[in-house]
C-alpha cells in the first residue's frame, strides 16, 4: 500500500484547499460487486470444477488451495484485471480476498503473480482435455435447467488472438496478414452459451479440430438428451468435405457457408439478374433474393444441395452460397443461416470486455489453461447478465455489466456477526444489486 501523498494539479485549488490524494484506505475495494461473482460461481460449481482437473505441482505445505488459486485468477479476469501481476496488489484486497474464502485481516494474503504464473505453466494436454470437459459439464448442467433440449444447435467461429512474442504455435495467417494463435470457440446457437474454447497453432485451417470436438461432444449431447437432434452452422472457413461426411455419418444436420467460385456464380447469375431488374423497378430498392442448386465440387465425395441469395444494395450486387441438408425453403433457409452472426458479439464481448485474446504465456499450454480461464471468466459474467432478465442488463456487453454492477468502491466493514459493504452512494447499478438479491437463491433454487 503506497503512503505517498499525490497532489492533483488539476484541482490544486478547489475553494482555496488543495487536493491531494492517498492510497491508504484501509479495508477498501474497487470491485464492490465481487459478491455476485461469488454467487454465480457457486451457483455454476465453475471453479471448484476446474480446480478439480488440475494436478498439484507443489511439494509440502502449501498457502493457496488449488480452488482458490482458480477462484482468484478468474474473479480478477472477470473484474478486468486481465494481467497476472495485477495480484501485486489485488492479493490484499479484503473484498477479493473474502469471496476466494479468506478473512481480510486473519487470513494471509492471496496468491502473488508467481504463484499465478506457475499454475498456469503447470498444464499438459491431459490436463486442458479434462478442463474443456469440465467446462462443458458446466454448459450440459446450465442447458437443461429448463428441461432436456430437443434440439442442440452448434455454431463454430474462429478467432484472430495477435501475437507480439515468440510463443509456442504462434505463426502468421495469410488471410489475416498477421502473427497469431487461432481459437475456435463453440456456442449454443438456441441459448448462445459458451460450449468450449480450443486455442490452434495460428496458421491452422478454420475447421482443423472441429471434427475432435464433434467426436467428444455429440456422444455426450447423445447420451445425456437421449433423441436430441444435433445440428451444425459455421461460416464458409468450416467448409470442409469431411466435416459434411461426419455431419452425415451421423444424423446431423450442417448449414455452413461456401466461398463463391467460377463453377457456382454463373448458378446464380440469372437470379442476380432478375433481383437487378426488380431493383430498377422500384427505383434502386434493395432485392433480395434466394434459388437453390444441386452442386459437387471436385473434392467431394457426392452432390450436395446449395441455397444461393441473390441480392442488390445500394452497394452493389451480392451473392452468397451455402452447402446444407436442412429441406428449408431457399430464402428462410439463408435467413437462418444469416443468424449465425449472433455468437460474433459474444466473441467481441469474450475479447473486449474479458481479454479472452490475451495470451501472453511462452507455452502453448499455458496459453490453452489460460483461454479456458478467461471462458470461466465469461461464464460468469453471461450468468450474471442472464440473472438480470428481464432488465435492460439482458442487453449490456460486459464491459457496461462490469461498470454498473461489479465496479463499485466501497469499504469494508467487519463485524462481530456480519460483513458489511459500505458501498458509494447514488451508484447507477444499485437497482441491478436490488434485482438480484430479490431473486431466489440459485444455489436453493436452481430453476
Amino acid at each position: 500500500m503506497s503512503e505517498s501523498t499525490i497532489r492533483l494539479p488539476a484541482v490544486s485549488s478547489f475553494h482555496g484547499q488543495r487536493v491531494t490524494a492517498r492510497f491508504d484506505a484501509d479495508h477498501v475495494t474497487s470491485d464492490g460487486g465481487l459478491p455476485w461473482l461469488a454467487e454465480a460461481d457457486t451457483a455454476l460449481g465453475l471453479c471448484d470444477r476446474l480446480a478439480s482437473c488440475l494436478a498439484d505441482w507443489r511439494r509440502g505445505p502449501t498457502r493457496h488451495s488449488l480452488a482458490t488459486l482458480v477462484r482468484q485468477r478468474v474473479f480478477q479476469i472477470a473484474c478486468g484485471y486481465e494481467d497476472q501481476n495485477d495480484a501485486a496488489t489485488l492479493r490484499t484486497d479484503p473484498l477479493l480476498k473474502l469471496v476466494c474464502g479468506r478473512h481480510p485481516d486473519a487470513d494471509p494474503d492471496l496468491a502473488s503473480q508467481p504463484t499465478l504464473s506457475r499454475l498456469e505453466n503447470a498444464v499438459d494436454r491431459h490436463t486442458i482435455r479434462a478442463l474443456a470437459l469440465a467446462l462443458l459439464e458446466v454448459y450440459l448442467g446450465e442447458r437443461e435447467r429448463q428441461g432436456c433440449p430437443t434440439r442442440v444447435l452448434l455454431d463454430f467461429d474462429g478467432t484472430d488472438d495477435p501475437a507480439h512474442g515468440e510463443q509456442e504455435g504462434v505463426a502468421y495467417h495469410g488471410y489475416y496478414r498477421q502473427h497469431m494463435y487461432h481459437p475456435l470457440l463453440l456456442f449454443d446457437g438456441d441459448t448462445d452459451q459458451l460450449i468450449t474454447a480450443v486455442l490452434r497453432p495460428g496458421n491452422c485451417h478454420a475447421s482443423r479440430f472441429v471434427l475432435l470436438v464433434l467426436r467428444h461432444l455429440v456422444p455426450r449431447l447423445r447420451a445425456r438428451w437421449p433423441g436430441v437432434a444435433i445440428e451444425v452452422r459455421a461460416d464458409s472457413g468450416f467448409a470442409a468435405p469431411k466435416l459434411y461426411r461426419y455431419c452425415e455419418a451421423h444424423g446431423i444436420e450442417y448449414t455452413i457457408g461456401l466461398i463463391p467460385n467460377a463453377a457456382l456464380e454463373p448458378v446464380a447469375a440469372p437470379l442476380l439478374a432478375e433481383a437487378q431488374e426488380q431493383s430498377q423497378a422500384q427505383e434502386g430498392a434493395k432485392v433480395r433474393l434466394a434459388g437453390e442448386t444441386t452442386y459437387r465440387a471436385g473434392s467431394w465425395d457426392r452432390s450436395r444441395r446449395v441455397v444461393f441469395k441473390a441480392e442488390v444494395l445500394e452497394k452493389g450486387p451480392n451473392t452468397r452460397f451455402v452447402v446444407t441438408s436442412r429441406p428449408d425453403e431457399p430464402l428462410a433457409l439463408y435467413d437462418w443461416y444469416v443468424d449465425r452472426g449472433e455468437p460474433e458479439n459474444w466473441i467481441k464481448d469474450f475479447k473486449n470486455a474479458l481479454a479472452g485474446d490475451r495470451l501472453s504465456c511462452h507455452r502453448f499450454w499455458a496459453n490453452a489453461f489460460r483461454l479456458l480461464l478467461h471462458a470461466a471468466a465469461y461464464w460468469l459474467m453471461d450468468t450474471l447478465r442472464r440473472w438480470l432478465a428481464p432488465t435492460d442488463a439482458t442487453h449490456y456487453q460486459f464491459d457496461t455489466l462490469r461498470l454498473r454492477l461489479l465496479k463499485i468502491g466501497g469499504r469494508v466493514l467487519l463485524r462481530a456477526r456480519e460483513v458489511r459493504l459500505a458501498l458509494a452512494a447514488g451508484h447507477p447499478g444499485e437497482p441491478l444489486w436490488r434485482h438480484l438479491a430479490a431473486r431466489a437463491s440459485p444455489v436453493n433454487n436452481p430453476g
